[in-house]
This record gives structure tokens, sequence and C-alpha cells, in this order.
């Protein structure tokens, strides 16, 4: 096989690439959120979540072994400072945008919270962390961006796919969120420390009662 054509082969290689990325990463959660009702977005998120999985899967290279690798690359102080930080971050949010949600499932319901509590992590935190670390970073890595602007790309896509919710505080907390997530994933070599500091901030989100905008029922369509 010739240069030029090891060189043609490895271009439309790429082009396909981009083409899946941005169907996958843009095109799905659009329609997600434009077209699909409110009650439909859960099962349609599994799908999706199931595709992703699917897509990690057939990835050259890739073994969930490795999902692994770093585990132990975090330090406890950092998730006390992080910790901290989104305690007194949603408290202060929730207390100015939502006062007669704040509190409200701790205080009236702390059955629900400590359910939300078990399978957030394993149900929401894994899964997202699976498509948007994982797979956006194993399959997609010779199209991606370098320095911070893949942070930048990374957090901004992890935004869009909460389009559904149409909600600029969800919209700015997710973005906040994609980049943490991504330092954790990218800086610290750590899948699994990932998923701790989402779990953990979805947990306290849902505890101050921010999670009145996570939830389908709410969600009010601009047009």
């Amino acid at each position: 096989m010739s240069k030029q054509t090891e060189w043609l082969e490895a271009s439309i290689s790429q082009q396909r690439l981009r083409v899946e990325f941005v169907l996958f990463y843009v095109a799905v959660p659009v329609l997600i959120a434009v077209l699909f009702p409110p009650n439909w977005m859960f099962p349609s998120l599994f799908a999706f979540t199931g595709l992703g999985v699917l897509l990690l899967q057939a990835t050259p290279g890739f073994s969930w072994v490795e999902l692994r690798d770093g585990w132990r690359s975090w330090a406890w102080g950092e998730v006390l400072v992080f910790t901290i930080a989104m305690v007194a971050l949603c408290s202060a949010l929730v207390l100015w945008a939502r006062p007669n949600a704040a509190f409200a499932l701790l205080i009236h319901r702390p059955e629900m919270l400590a359910f939300i509590w078990i399978g957030y992590p394993v149900l929401s935190a894994l899964p997202q962390e699976l498509l948007f670390r994982s797979l956006f970073f194993r399959r997609y890595q010779t199209i991606l961006p370098d320095g911070p602007a893949v942070y930048l790309l990374n957090a901004g896509l992890f935004s869009l796919a909460h389009l559904m919710y149409w909600s600029w505080v969800v919209a700015i907390m997710t973005f906040g969120g994609g980049v943490l997530f991504t330092w954790a994933y990218r800086a610290r070599g750590s899948f699994f420390y990932a998923v701790l500091l989402h779990a953990i901030a979805g947990n306290i989100i849902f505890a101050a009662g921010l999670g009145i905008y996570f939830y389908s029922g709410n969600v009010q369509r601009p047009f």
C-alpha cells in the first residue's frame, strides 16, 4: 500500500469520525430537546447511553479494564474542598433563585433523597462519564483540539446534552461541571475520580433543592 493511499484512508477515517462525533454529541441531544416530549426524555437518554456504550466497545484499542487506571489518583483534601464549595454554591443559588424549593427533599422527603443518593452515582453519573469522558477522549482523540480548547469543547457539549431541561441554571452548572470532571479525568488520569466528583455534585444539587431544574416534569420549552 502506497503512502498516498494510506494518507487517503486515514483522511476518510477522520472525516467519518467527525461526522459521527457531530451526530452523537450535537445532533442527537438537540433532536431530543426539540422534538421529544418531556416524558420521552429518559427513555431517549437510556437509548443514547446504550449507543454510546456500543461505540466505546467498538473503539479500537479500548478495554473496559482501563477504567480502573488511576483510580487512586485523587486526594481526600480535594474532595473535601469540592464538597464544601458545592454545598455553599448550591445553597446560595437555590436560596436566590428558588427559595421555595430550598432543601425540600432533605426536610420533607428524606427517604426520596436517600433513594436518589443511592441511585444517582450508578444510574446517572457513571453513564454520563462513560459518554463524555471515556468515549469522548478515547474514540475521538485524533480529531480533538489541544490544550484548554478541548476542556471548553467537552464542557460545552456536556452542557448541550442537558439542553432538554431548557434552563440557564442547568446550562451553567453542567458547563462548569464539564470542565471540572474533564480535569479529574485528564489531569488526574482517573475515570473513577470523575465519577466520584460527578456523583457528589449531583447528590448535593438534589439535597439543596436544585433538582427541581433537573426534573422533566418541570420542563417548559421556550417555543
